[in-house]
């Protein structure tokens, strides 16, 4: 860690949904050099992501939605396949993900473990996303989820046996980083 980082001035840029900011800082640097960096840092705050998977049937489920970014930047249709995410808003990330589960695929869950936590985009963005790793079983389908038409959310959910999607992770089909990260993590952990 860098103990000698200081912040010596915050401009903000935008300040739309979440906050843009172009932070100066002075620190110093491996061979005692005092150094000075001005960046820009998006301050989108913290979210929680969950991959809910079935050892029994050896099957996740995968989200499919609409990511602008991701539109702009060579995804030509824009639709995303990843695990169920959201925003913390306030809450701690367990009630967070529970919320999201919820809302997103309609399922409500018992047992939650985290999966650890990872930076999205270290160099410019200061999202962190807490990871968890949650079994389902299909008597847990409590709505149709799909997410919150109030947020603009329209979520094809879909059951994947677990082999086909570390194949998609392969072949291109599956490209967000938490969605691989926690794909990795079930098979690493000997979950699936």
């Amino acid at each position: 860690m860098n103990e000698s980082a200081h912040i010596v001035d915050t401009r903000i840029l935008s300040n739309n949904r979440y906050p843009l900011k172009e932070v100066t800082v002075n620190y110093t640097g491996a061979n005692g050099e005092k150094l000075t960096t001005k960046r820009e840092v998006y301050e989108r705050g913290d979210a929680a992501a969950a991959v809910l998977y079935n050892k029994e049937k050896g099957t996740v489920l995968l989200l499919s939605q609409f990511r602008l970014p991701t539109f702009l930047n060579g995804n030509a249709s824009g639709m995303l396949k990843e695990v169920c995410a959201g925003m913390l808003d306030g809450d701690t990330p367990e009630v967070c993900v529970r919320r999201e589960i919820m809302e997103e695929t309609g399922y409500t869950v018992k047992d939650i473990q985290s999966a650890g936590e990872i930076y999205v985009s270290p160099a410019g963005c200061t999202e962190r996303i807490f990871l968890f790793a949650v079994p389902y079983t299909a008597d847990m389908k409590t709505n149709a989820g799909g997410g919150l038409q109030e947020e603009q959310e329209f979520i094809d959910i879909e059951e994947v046996l677990f082999e086909e999607a570390l194949q998609m992770i392969k072949n291109g089909k599956i490209r967000d980083a938490k969605t691989m990260a926690l794909l990795y993590y079930l098979r690493v952990h000997g979950l699936m």
